[in-house]
């Protein structure tokens, strides 16, 4: 909380308007106030039996993937990716995370799942770091249906990369009748091998004729991808866990998935028997089909994109962006200067190097408006911990579909975005590229709210033990 410089977007300042000092250590924020709460306490239900109850055992080494290929990384339980887990709308969920082997320590961060602050899994920020012989639980309620996904947020840029993720599917109260039959596409990228969930190349989900599937693509590389279907028109059901409403039969055309993002479709097999093909880049692909047919070229990617900003029939989002108590910027640049000591042309958060950039202070209720705008001359994903922001324009052009919710927004070069949320998840929260390269260089900042204070420190942690690096 004592990095860089606070912004309260034209609110009051709370708590917060002092700075914290440097030390060798790592950054130390504000001193408590009275009556201040702080991230340790901002937990999930701590009684109860847990609905659903995961242990995760984390360990270095090499292993193989589905298809056979050897890879050296990091797994959970043996495996990457991790165990999938699923759970009920309002069930209880218990997760344990055992570092059996990993040298730097390990989180879990609960990607797109807005749960109390002291679950969110962020070294440094929210935890101190997992050793090796340690252990940490979490303890949340699955309370919004949708598809997420976990990953460790410590040494992120490399972990993540090289194994330590899965997938969560938190499934809808009745969802037998009320949805078409699922399959997870998990798209990681093993030393430039493309994978769906695991296994490099074609796979055929068998299906019969007519029958509809839900296909849950989540981008957990650092970079954004292409999905198509060919054979098929298809549906853009959700985008990060949030159902759109209304979605229209779209064929030819792309969707892009941020890194970080996920999108789910909706896929009909034809009913010829044909295969109906969803690729994802990089010869993946999943053929949806009666029974497993022959491997083909993948066809070249339609050249026109289903654009989200009109996409869908427009609804009711439950509070109006435009009455916003706090308006921020984040503008991502680059510019000559110093990280860590180290001399380089690196991204800048409104002119501003880390760790000099902006925490962003709100209060409990506010609602909150931010623009976020890219020159930097590459593209960035943006990644809001524990909240969703519906997006209100792009390029001054005001949204017209479906409400369309983000946890993780593609943002281009020379794009600018404006995003709304209402503050309603007290806590100390990340605000940064999920390009995790980019995060470790420095495009991180925070949104912190008013009367919540902070034990934890990047870097050293109190007590001794690894050093906490989100990213």
């Amino acid at each position: 909380m004592g990095m860089g410089y606070a912004d309260f977007g034209g609110g009051p300042a709370g708590s917060h308007a002092g700075h914290g000092q440097h030390s060798d250590d790592g950054w130390d924020g504000p001193p408590p106030q009275p009556g201040d709460v702080s991230v340790a306490e901002l937990t999930g239900p701590q009684d109860g039996i847990p609905d659903v109850a995961v242990t995760l055992t984390a360990a270095r080494g090499s292993f193989r993937l589905a298809t056979g290929e050897q890879v050296d990384g990091y797994t959970l339980n043996g495996s990457s990716p991790g165990p999938e887990i699923r759970a009920k709308q309002g069930d209880l969920v218990e997760v344990t995370l055992v570092n059996d082997s990993v040298p730097d320590g390990a989180t879990v961060h609960w990607h797109g799942i807005d749960v109390p602050n002291a679950e969110d899994g962020v070294a440094g920020v929210t935890q101190d770091a997992v050793p090796v012989g340690g252990k940490h639980v979490y303890r949340f309620v699955a309370e919004e249906a949708g598809t997420y996904w976990y990953h460790s947020h410590q040494v992120s840029h490399e972990q993540v990369k090289r194994g330590l993720f899965g997938v969560v599917v938190i499934e809808p109260v009745g969802s037998e009748e009320a949805v078409p039959s699922d399959v997870v596409a998990a798209v990681h990228s093993y030393s430039g091998r493309r994978t769906i969930s695991g296994r490099t190349g074609t796979q055929t989900l068998e299906t019969e004729p007519g029958e509809t599937r839900r296909v849950r693509v989540v981008n957990t590389d650092n970079s954004p991808l292409r999905a198509w279907v060919t054979n098929s028109a298809f549906r853009v059901l959700a985008v990060d866990g949030r159902d759109l409403n209304e979605p229209p039969e779209v064929r030819d055309r792309v969707v892009v998935v941020t890194a970080g993002g996920r999108v789910d479709l909706e896929v009909t097999a034809p009913d010829d028997g044909s295969p109906a093909r969803v690729d994802v880049g990089g010869g993946a692909a999943l053929l949806i089909a009666p029974q497993e047919a022959p491997a083909a070229a993948a066809p070249r990617a339609p050249t026109q994109r289903v654009d989200l900003l009109t996409y869908g029939t427009p609804t009711d989002i439950g509070f109006d962006p435009e009455q916003a108590d706090r308006r921020f910027d984040y503008r991502v640049g680059r510019r000559l200067g110093f990280i860590d000591g180290r001399p380089g042309y690196w991204w800048s958060i409104n002119g501003h190097l880390f760790p000099d950039v902006p925490m962003f202070v709100v209060a409990e209720g506010d609602i909150v408006q931010m623009t976020i705008s890219n020159s930097s001359g590459d593209v960035h994903p943006m990644h809001l911990h524990g909240h969703h922001a519906v997006v209100v324009s792009r390029n001054g052009v005001a949204a017209t579909g479906s409400p369309w919710w983000v946890d993780s927004l593609n943002v281009e070069d020379d794009e600018t975005y404006v995003v709304a949320f209402v503050a309603d998840n007290p806590g100390i929260w990340m605000d940064h590229c999920h390009n995790l390269d980019h995060a470790a260089d420095g495009l991180v900042a925070h949104l912190a709210y008013t009367g919540v204070s902070e034990p934890y420190r990047v870097g050293k942690p109190v007590g001794g033990g690894a050093d906490n690096e989100p990213e």
